[in-house]
């Protein structure tokens, strides 16, 4: 009987985990404009929803259950954030001041594979060069080692970027050189 228990609200944890994570990745579709994917993966996310709401209302009695489904909501809340991480859909703005290597870290960026917007802005302390970088989600990283290896105190923002229309836009491979 115990190992019956155990197993429905182990059952139910991982139909939570599942729609979680669902939901997670459907919520992404739906900001990146991605109509057709959030609608199936919300028939998805709300099927296997139904069946584990369901378990727990039909067993309450069981704390079990509840602990299940609370668990693998809370679980699934991080698998789902993990897997976006990943997916690292869409692009994202950097945007980088440097008070005094701004023209190096742009030549830098720009023999990365990159482009670069230079402008020259005035900050707390003075002149400074503010760079501005659009880029896949997925090269954020690679952007900022560049820029690291430069200047390790420039001023890095990144911002995940809704639409992006024309501009420079190179087709990444790998890693850039560095």
């Amino acid at each position: 009987m115990f190992w019956s228990v155990l197993g429905g609200a182990l059952f139910i944890f991982v139909l939570r985990v599942v729609s979680v994570s669902l939901s997670t990745v459907r919520t992404v579709y739906i900001v990146r404009g991605s109509r057709m994917w959030a609608a199936v993966i919300g028939f998805f996310e709300i099927t296997i929803w139904v069946v584990a709401i369901s378990k727990v209302i039909t067993g309450l009695d069981n704390v079990w259950n509840i602990i299940g489904y609370s668990g693998g909501f809370s679980a699934g809340t991080l698998l789902g954030m993990w897997i976006e991480d990943r997916l690292a859909m869409g692009d994202a703005e950097l945007r980088i001041i440097s008070t005094a290597k701004g023209f190096e870290l742009a030549d830098r960026i720009r023999q990365g594979g990159y482009g670069v917007t230079e402008v020259t802005a005035e900050g707390k302390s003075g002149p400074v060069a503010m760079l501005t970088v659009v880029t896949q989600r997925k090269q954020v990283g690679d952007v900022i080692r560049l820029v690291n290896k430069v200047d390790a105190s420039a001023f890095v923002i990144v911002e995940d970027a809704r639409k992006v229309v024309r501009g420079y836009r190179p087709v990444r491979r790998g890693p850039p050189e560095a």
